[in-house]
This record gives C-alpha cells, structure tokens and sequence, in this order.
C-alpha cells in the first residue's frame, strides 16, 4: 500500500479508536453477552474509508483485494455479507465521525459555507422505479447541469470553501431546495447559534424571502445570483468562483468517490454508502490539513 495511504489510514483508526473510547455510545448496539467481533468498529470504519478513496465499488472486490494488499493492516476481514451487514449498521456512526473529523479541522470555522444539490441516482429502467424498496423515498427530477431527467435522490451538501461538509441530507428529488436546507439547519440550531454573520452561497434555486428572512434572524447573509430582471445583488463577483467550487466538490464526491454507483436498493444501503463516500472526503481533508498538504480536497495520494 502507498505510504500516504497508509499513514491516513494509520492515523484515522487511532482517531476513531480514541473517539469510540471517550464515547462508548457511539458504537453500533451489541449484546453485551456474546463473541466479541474479530473486527473492531475503528478497523471497520478504516477498511471503509479505504474502500472509498481507492474506487472500489463491489465490496465482493474490495475484500478480494484487501485481503492480498492490506493483511498487514488488517489480520482478519469478513466475508462480503458480513461487512455488509456491519457497515449498514454503523450508518449512523459513519455520520458522526464526518462531524467529528470536520470539528477536528480549522476549515470547520470557515466563515463562508457552500450549498448546493445534486442527483445521485438509483435505477434507470420503469421497473426498476416500480419494484425498488426505494420507492416513494426515491422519485423522478431534473438535472439542470446535464440537462437530463433521472430517477433517485438528491444530496443537499453544505460545506465550507475548502469542501469540508458541514451537514447533508438524501432527499426526494421533488422537495424544494428551499424547504430542505431550512430544515437542515433548524434540526442543528448549533450550526448557527455560533456562527454570527456567516455567509452562505447558494444558486438561483435558494431564492426566496422567506428563506432569506429565516438565514438573517439567525445572523446568516444569504449569497445568491440576482433573477434577470433583478438589479444586481451585493457580492455578485464573488459568485462565480465560489459556485465552481461547489461544482467541483459534486465532480470530486462523484468522479473519484463513485457517488453515483453506489449500488445501494434499501434506505439504509444508500444512506450508508452516501456517508461512506462522504466520510472519505472529509477524512481525506482532515489528513491533508493536519500533513500540511497545499491542496486540501486532494485526493490523489490516496486513489493507489
């Protein structure tokens, strides 16, 4: 394995080992009578992350190789159904530590945040829509970037300047972008109740006085391009270099993080592998900043 891979997958299991320490509770549920798994929950998280950063999209692989490359590192590896099964119950620890990794980062006091929304999508054919267990969760929308309609979810990302996601929700593609990152930030008063004079950038589809109202009660400014027949709003040079910015984290989460093949049929299938895939982003920023890398959301050093 590559030397930076292994040291941010070294120094990731110490993280993690020492977070599931402080905080027990954070583990997912198990007897307390029973066999102790051979795999611990930090080793679990790492062998994730790596699964991610490297582009493995079959777990199947994914252990195949990890079980000729990575035995160093990890002595024992379950069989595919049973890492499958340990990762979907850790969903809800997978999402924890992307806070606790950003908290760890001087990106997290970033006062600009970045939100957008893009497709990740779960099936292509009408039968597929029909028979899914993700149907009704899952719907139709429109993806105004490649012109295209698709079936799926939408990923709404806050994240700051350097792509640090800061909260995320997977959503109908129906819902208004509007009424979800309201809802994002109301059920996370601590984002805000700190955060006097933040500054969020967002694109046409966040236009609305209702929202605006909501983010200056709570000492946000609300950075959006102006309706054409608008005259122009304070800030409108910034906008571009910033919604490139947010482009090009879609592009990293999807193009080298594979969002979209995540393969995932069941609720919590896709909720896991989505924070998997944003796991990876994160702890690749958190080692990147703490080696003093140039390029934060780099993640060249670790797709070998």
């Amino acid at each position: 394995m590559d030397a930076d891979l292994d040291t941010l997958a070294t120094a990731l299991y110490v993280r993690v080992d020492d977070a599931l320490k402080d905080d027990p509770a954070l583990a997912p549920w198990r007897p307390e009578v029973g066999i102790a798994p051979k795999l611990s929950d930090a080793e679990l998280v790492t062998v994730a992350v790596l699964q991610a950063l490297l582009g493995f999209t079959s777990e199947a692989r994914w252990l195949r190789s990890a079980r000729q490359h990575l035995r160093c590192l990890f002595p024992y590896l379950p069989n595919q159904s049973g890492y499958n099964k340990r990762l979907r119950r850790a969903a809800g620890l997978l999402e924890t530590l992307i806070r606790i990794l950003a908290l760890d980062t001087a990106s997290w006091s970033d006062d600009t945040w970045l939100i957008d929304s893009t497709p990740v999508e779960c099936g292509r054919s009408r039968p597929t829509a029909k028979r899914s267990e993700l149907a009704g969760w899952a719907g139709y929308g429109y993806c105004a970037s490649h012109s295209r309609f698709f079936w799926g979810l939408r990923l709404h990302l806050v994240c700051t300047v350097a792509g640090l996601p800061v909260t995320f929700a997977l959503v109908n593609p129906k819902l208004d972008e509007r009424e979800v990152a309201r809802d994002l930030l109301e059920s996370q008063p601590e984002l805000l109740s700190t955060r006097a004079g933040q500054t969020l950038i967002a694109d046409k589809g966040y236009a609305s006085a209702e929202f605006e109202t909501f983010l200056n009660d709570h000492g946000v400014h609300l950075l959006r391009p102006a309706y054409k027949n608008a005259p122009p709003r304070p800030g409108a040079r910034l906008l571009k270099p910033f919604r490139q910015i947010i482009e090009s984290v879609n592009e990293t989460l999807k193009g080298q993080l594979d969002l979209e093949r995540h393969g995932g049929r069941t609720h919590t299938g896709v909720a896991t592998r989505v924070a998997q895939r944003l796991l990876a982003l994160t702890a690749a920023i958190w080692h990147n900043e703490r080696t003093h890398q140039p390029a934060l959301r780099s993640l060249i050093a670790y797709d070998h």
